[in-house]
């Protein structure tokens, strides 16, 4: 099919769509223009087949009611919830300042002053959280962004844990993180405090932030473990001796002994010129986040992607690799004498009328019909020698009022497609444009 980008702007509720900021293995983030009031926003896109082909459902559900529990100036804030009967939409401060990883990677190490502003930000952040009972558990530069006054926010909550998480004991149980930044009592897989946890990878974070590099690092993951259950590492000369003090206390091996982050704000090099969190609290009910996995939503999530659509546009280089001259998969089929997986033809009729005129042809033949923009799927209602016929076909734009049309088989028996190809061009011959006059298929 044609490897064109549509020209279609995709509008998802009040959100225009614009360019991917990232993406991952179950979501892709995009820039979104709020089209009623012309503000910008992160807008995260997950896949709901993806999801739960992967058993994902959980984690995300958890990453939204999360993110719906937090309200404060060091978190990325997450605004609204929506969606579709396919994905779920997260609508997300858009933070333009970068990683704070990127400013060390890209300066060195930080000095001590302006390494205690993040880390006090940070700490805010992290006894925020732990106040609601969300523990991040991946706490890393990587997951810290700057805004665009050099503010930190605090991102990822893909693998925090809400308090049903915590059983009995009053520990979590799962194994997470990254194994620079994870504290010992979570690798040894005994239960663990999520808050002295987070806590440590705070003070890896400091380190990192101070010294420019990790206090434990080895290539081998066995030799790095053996370092981290004996916090085996040096503070450089160049921190002060408060700070290397609060360092030590953060990094104990022994969550019993370790400081709290109660103890951490109280303590003396923290406390300078340390300025507390302006945020508002907000009560939000987390009761609607099942709905938004469910086929319909509740009223006010559901919405529907609209676009201004028009077909793809096919260039040069595509248009002449479809031509039967130059394409070499034809000298194959006829060699091997295969019958064509595939045909097209052009059209000068509207790019509707050739949908619904396919549409038409193809329904008395037993096909239901699914349409998406200028793509339609075909599936056979029978089943063929090898499962159901299921047709893929697209409308591209070759020039201002011509078309290509392609039919290709997506699923079933070839011969099958063959016999289906020869009947429909019966009910397709009057939108069908040869040049030279008279009016056939492409095969």
């Amino acid at each position: 099919m044609a490897s064109s980008s549509s020209r279609a702007k995709v509008r998802v509720g009040k959100y225009d769509l614009g360019r991917t900021l990232g993406e991952g293995t179950f979501a892709k983030v995009k820039f979104a223009r709020n089209c009623e009031t012309g503000e910008n926003f992160a807008i995260k896109i997950l896949d709901k087949d993806k999801l739960l082909k992967h058993k994902m459902i959980d984690q995300i559900k958890r990453e939204i009611s999360t993110m719906k529990l937090i309200r404060h100036p060091n978190v990325i804030r997450m605004y609204e919830v929506m969606a579709s009967k396919s994905k779920i939409y997260i609508v997300l401060e858009l933070v333009t300042g970068g990683e704070l990883f990127d400013k060390i990677t890209s300066r060195g190490r930080l000095k001590e002053d302006e390494a205690r502003k993040y880390f006090q930000q940070l700490i805010n952040a992290v006894d925020y959280c732990h106040s609601r009972g969300v523990f991040h558990r991946d706490l890393k530069p990587e997951n810290l962004l700057l805004d665009a006054s050099g503010g930190l926010k605090v991102s990822d909550f893909g693998l925090s844990a809400l308090p049903q998480q915590v059983r009995e004991d009053g520990l979590l149980h799962t194994t997470c993180g990254t194994p620079n930044y994870v504290a010992p009592e979570v690798v040894n897989s005994k239960g663990y405090d999520g808050a002295k946890a987070d806590l440590w990878s705070c003070g890896v974070i400091l380190f990192v932030l101070m010294a420019g590099y990790l206090p434990f690092e080895e290539a081998n993951i066995m030799e790095l473990y053996k370092k981290i259950f004996k916090a085996d590492f040096t503070c450089p000369p160049w921190f002060s001796t408060s700070a290397k003090k609060l360092i030590k206390k953060i990094l104990d091996p022994n969550p019993l002994t370790r400081i709290s982050i109660s103890e951490v704000i109280e303590n003396e090099w923290f406390k300078k010129e340390y300025k507390p969190p302006i945020f508002e609290a907000e009560d939000v009910a987390l009761v609607d986040v099942d709905a938004l996995f469910s086929e319909t939503g509740e009223p006010g999530n559901l919405v529907v992607e609209r676009r201004e659509e028009r077909p793809v546009t096919m260039n040069a280089f595509e248009l002449i690799s479809r031509s039967q001259g130059l394409n070499l998969g034809t000298l194959f089929e006829k060699q091997m004498g295969l019958v064509k997986r595939e045909t097209s033809f052009t059209s000068k009729c509207s790019a509707n009328e050739i949908m619904s005129k396919i549409e038409e042809a193809a329904m008395p033949l037993g096909f239901n019909v699914t349409k998406n923009n200028y793509k339609m799927k075909l599936q056979g209602e029978k089943t063929g020698r090898k499962g159901h016929l299921s047709i893929a076909t697209e409308v591209l734009e070759v020039a201002p009022s011509l078309y290509m049309v392609e039919l290709r088989k997506a699923g079933g028996d070839t011969l099958e497609f063959h016999k289906f190809y020869n009947n429909i061009s019966t009910g397709l011959k009057d939108i069908v444009w040869k040049a030279g006059g008279g009016a056939d298929m492409v095969t």
